[in-house]
């Protein structure tokens, strides 16, 4: 008689098993290294498109800092003007200007008539906001949109400045270690940190003097976690 080798049934679910549990401990680290890329791919889109309609718009209508002569302190003016050239030079598929309630963005910035609203083509939330003078700008960016995501910043919320008629992450003049502490939990700094050194690893600070979640610390010439 021949003889057949085959797995037992008890053999094949104790192999389904471990498969199981190796899935469940991979799988978050996989998904969570694919957010991070897509995170950083977003931000570095967003900033090279401001950059571009920004500076395609000041080669139209001047230096942003002349645009406002006649304007004043009147935040709404200001705010309407910067977002309504800004746009002029890029692809939207929802523009709410500085009406309140559209559904641009969540919360209390849709609610703000001093903020300038658009969705992008893409689906990214713009929010433009005249900061302390006619001359400087708040840009807030929710990344998932006015519906998805959480607004937490550094992970779906970022910050950029209209600074001396150029485009700037948030703390951009930072030292490495001012920008470890002002990225960390997600901080105002992140976009900088993404742009600097293209990757979300803030996100894995343990502390504000840049600890990873492995141990590792990361380094003005190492700025990884791993």
């Amino acid at each position: 008689m021949k003889k057949f080798l085959a797995f037992t049934l008890a053999e094949t679910l104790i192999v389904i098993g471990v498969i199981g549990i190796v899935s469940a401990l991979t799988l978050p680290n996989l998904n969570s290294s694919t957010g991070d890329k897509e995170r950083v791919a977003k931000v570095k889109k967003i900033y090279q498109n401001l950059n571009d309609a920004f500076s395609r718009a000041q080669a139209v209508y001047g230096s942003h800092s002349e645009w406002f002569v006649n304007d004043g302190n009147d935040a709404s003016k200001i705010a309407k003007r910067t977002g309504e050239r800004i746009t002029e030079f890029m692809k939207t598929s929802k523009t709410c200007g500085i009406s309140t309630n559209q559904g641009c963005f969540t919360g209390g910035i849709d609610n703000d008539a001093e903020i300038y609203k658009f969705i992008t083509a893409d689906g990214m939330s713009i929010a433009i906001r005249p900061d302390s003078t006619e001359y400087q700008h708040q840009i807030r960016i929710d990344i998932d949109g006015p519906t998805k995501g959480s607004l937490t910043s550094g992970l779906d919320y970022f910050m950029f400045n209209i600074e001396n008629n150029n485009i700037v992450p948030k703390y951009y003049n930072d030292s490495f270690n001012d920008l470890v502490n002002h990225s960390y939990n997600g901080g105002l700094g992140a976009a900088t940190w993404i742009i600097r050194y293209d990757n979300a690893d803030y996100l894995q600070f343990t502390n504000n003097t840049g600890t990873c979640k492995n141990g590792n610390t990361v380094t003005e010439a190492n700025p990884r976690c791993k």
